[in-house]
């Protein structure tokens, strides 16, 4: 018989690649549909010799991390380039960069599905899996696309008797939000007044789970300067401090 942890490690896996399973047949938004296949199709004249995935882009990770990165949405010419989330583009750069840095990758880059990354203790899903138009999201695109994240939240142990301390970094408002509406639909209860979004804050939403708030790594962002390494640093640090303790 398999030692406990391994089992329940294969169970966890099992569920999760159950998850992603389902969300690559997705089409329940027909504009994301149109959209991602569009983009696939027509491409950008310096990707134009390659094979766009162009279909939902599956979560992926660690099945025991215990820290939970969520998302927006894959960039049209970066995960719905490449297929794998926060990869080929400029907020993977960021992202994959500050995750090695605080020994959550093995590599610090991202570039393509086969490329040899691995994360460590950490599990990357996204508040939808479609690249959207302009990179904006319908109110029901996003009600589609949280039934994954359900699942996976409960496939990870979030909420669970027993779970062990785990971190959630929500990239942005839209993951913020999202993230909380799912933890409620899971049973998790929620502070009063309800948390809101702030870069670096953090809520304690039970004595296992830390939910901190980031500024999305987006060029729009890092560009302007209103999220910066430093400050970004500062918020994996502190989930390292956190899933040190």
């Amino acid at each position: 018989m398999s030692p406990p942890r391994r089992r329940v490690f294969t169970e966890k896996a099992r569920a999760l690649e159950k998850v992603q399973e389902e969300v690559v047949r997705c089409r329940r938004c027909p504009r994301l549909v149109e959209w991602r296949e569009k983009v696939a199709k027509e491409k950008v004249a310096r990707y134009t010799g390659q094979q766009y995935w162009g279909k939902p882009v599956p979560s992926f990770g660690d099945p025991n991390a215990r820290l939970w990165l969520i998302g927006l949405a894959p960039a049209a010419h970066g995960g719905n380039r490449t297929g794998r989330m926060f990869t080929g583009d400029r907020s993977g750069d960021w992202l994959y960069r500050t995750l090695y840095k605080f020994g959550f990758s093995n590599q610090p880059s991202s570039i393509l599905r086969n490329d040899g990354l691995k994360l460590i203790n950490c599990y990357i899903t996204a508040s939808a899996r479609c690249a959207p138009p302009l990179n904006k999201l319908l109110p029901g695109e996003l009600q589609n696309c949280r039934p994954f994240l359900r699942k996976e939240l409960s496939a990870l142990g979030a909420n669970a008797p027993g779970m062990e301390p785990a971190v959630v970094i929500a990239l942005g408002k839209v993951a913020f939000d999202t993230f909380l509406k799912t933890f409620s639909e899971l049973g998790g209860q929620l502070p009063r007044p309800r948390p809101r979004f702030s870069h670096g804050v953090e809520f304690h939403l039970s004595t296992k789970l830390t939910l901190i708030a980031s500024f999305h790594p987006s060029q729009q962002n890092t560009f302007t300067g209103k999220l910066t390494e430093p400050m970004f640093d500062r918020v994996f640090r502190r989930a390292r401090e956190l899933l040190s303790t």
